[in-house]
C-alpha cells in the first residue's frame, strides 16, 4: 500500500471510532484506494487483527471463517439496493468484518450468525468499538436460528455450509419466506434451484443473487 493510503486508513479508523464517518464518505475513502489493496486497507481501517484460529469444536458440516472480499460486499449491496431502513443478515458472520463493512456502507441495521462463540464475541466487540447502535450477533447452529432473521432482510452466504447442511438451511428459510421477501447474496456457492426463489439480474463469477415469491402468494391470496 502506499504511504498515502495507510495514512488514510489510519484517518478513517479515527473517524470511525470517533462516530464522525457517514456511509458516503466512508465509501468514498474506500473507493480511493487501488481495488486490489482495498482489502488489506478495510482490515487497517477498522482495527482488525488476524482472527483466531477455528475451535475444535468446528460441527461437522461448517465451514472455517473466510473472509468475503470487500469487492464482492460492495457489488451485492449495489445490486440489492440496500438502505439504511433494510436489514442485513450474515450467515457465519465471523469477527464481524462484513457485519462492519456493511453497515459502514449503508447505515443498515446488521444481524450476524456465527457458531463460533470467540468469533461472535469478537464481532460484537468490533461492532461496539465502531459505534454500531442497532445491531445483534447471535451465537449458534445458523440452520437452528432462521426464526431469528428478521422479515425482509438482505442474506449474506458465503460458503457458510456443507451442501446438505445448506439444503436444511434453505428448507427451514422457505418458511420465513412467507411473510416478507427475503434477498440472498450468494458467494462461491453452486446454483440454487427452488421453486420460490429467482435470480436477480446481475450476477458475476462469485455472486448470484436471489429474490423470494412466496410473500407474493400470500399477499394476492387475502
Amino acid at each position: 500500500m502506499t504511504g498515502s493510503e495507510l495514512d488514510r486508513a489510519q484517518e478513517t479508523r479515527a473517524a470511525l471510532e470517533a462516530g464522525q464517518l457517514t456511509p458516503w464518505a466512508f465509501r468514498q475513502s474506500l473507493t480511493y484506494v487501488r481495488p486490489y489493496k482495498r482489502d488489506v486497507w478495510l482490515d487497517l481501517a477498522l482495527g482488525l487483527e488476524p482472527p483466531p484460529p477455528d475451535g475444535p469444536n468446528l460441527p461437522r458440516g461448517c465451514v472455517p471463517y473466510l473472509p468475503c472480499a470487500i469487492e464482492v460486499l460492495l457489488r451485492a449491496v449495489d445490486l440489492v439496493e440496500l438502505r439504511p431502513e433494510d436489514t442485513f443478515v450474515d450467515v457465519g458472520s465471523g469477527v464481524g468484518r462484513a457485519l462492519a463493512a456493511t453497515h459502514l456502507l449503508t447505515g443498515a441495521r446488521v444481524v450476524g450468525l456465527e457458531i463460533q462463540p470467540e468469533l461472535a464475541q469478537r464481532s460484537r466487540e468490533l461492532l461496539e468499538r465502531l459505534g454500531v447502535a442497532n445491531f445483534e450477533v447471535v451465537q449458534g447452529d445458523s440452520v437452528e436460528l432462521v426464526e431469528r432473521i428478521p422479515d425482509a432482510a438482505v442474506l449474506l452466504l458465503y460458503c457458510p455450509f456443507a451442501f446438505d447442511k445448506l439444503n436444511r438451511f434453505l428448507d427451514r428459510l422457505e418458511h420465513r419466506a412467507r411473510g416478507a421477501e427475503l434477498r440472498l447474496c450468494c458467494v462461491d456457492l453452486p446454483p440454487i434451484s427452488r421453486s420460490w426463489l429467482e435470480r436477480i439480474e446481475g450476477a458475476t463469477e462469485e455472486l448470484t443473487i436471489y429474490r423470494s415469491t412466496l410473500h407474493r402468494s400470500s399477499v394476492a391470496g387475502r
